[in-house]
């Protein structure tokens, strides 16, 4: 059997839990489980793209990985836009006639055109202010401690005895049972 006509059943395995059809997604990919601060982030609207970059424009020209980490710094990493959702609407923006890009070093450097100013004019709110300021340090901080425990989890896998092995079970164990009962808790008040 060719591998360049069907790969392997273990390929196909690896690339569903990778997030391809049918996959685990935001699990396997870096993800730590579903939410909006562990997953890949808050679901957002095309809409708000096109309003983020023409507000972020209004300050300086930039270029499309410019606006990609201004957004996420100004959201403290919750959200982190892919080229795939930056550049085509910036060339959406274009042909609009929102945006200009100038060729400089090599890149494209856009910046607002009047119609592009008047139409941030017509925004009340920023986007990243609102997906931003709805974050609270204790989930990063959660989200922190929760990938160092799995690290401190794959050292023991790795370099820990049978009987170190089966004590981090054990303490695995009651820490998810405890942690459901805060849950349990926590929902009856």
């Amino acid at each position: 059997m060719s591998y360049a006509i069907r790969p392997p059943w273990w390929w196909r395995q690896k690339a569903m839990m990778m997030g391809g059809r049918g996959g685990w997604g935001g699990y396997m990919r870096g993800g730590f489980g579903p939410g909006p601060f562990f997953a890949g982030g808050p679901k957002v609207g095309r809409g708000e793209v096109r309003i983020a970059i023409l507000q972020l424009l209004t300050e300086q020209p930039m270029h499309g990985y410019q606006i990609m980490q201004e957004l996420s710094k100004r959201t403290s990493g919750v959200w982190r836009l892919s080229p795939g959702s930056v550049y085509p609407t910036l060339q959406q923006l274009e042909d609009e006639g929102l945006v200009r890009a100038d060729r400089q070093d090599g890149k494209n450097v856009y910046s607002l055109t009047d119609d592009g100013r008047a139409a941030v004019e017509s925004e009340a709110t920023t986007p990243w202010e609102t997906l931003g300021g709805g974050v609270h340090d204790e989930l990063f901080e959660l989200r922190d401690i929760g990938f160092q425990v799995g690290a401190a989890v794959i050292q023991v896998a790795r370099t820990g005895s049978t009987a170190q092995v089966a004590k981090a079970k054990e303490i695995l164990e009651n820490a998810r049972r405890e942690i459901y009962r805060l849950l349990a808790e926590d929902h009856k008040d």
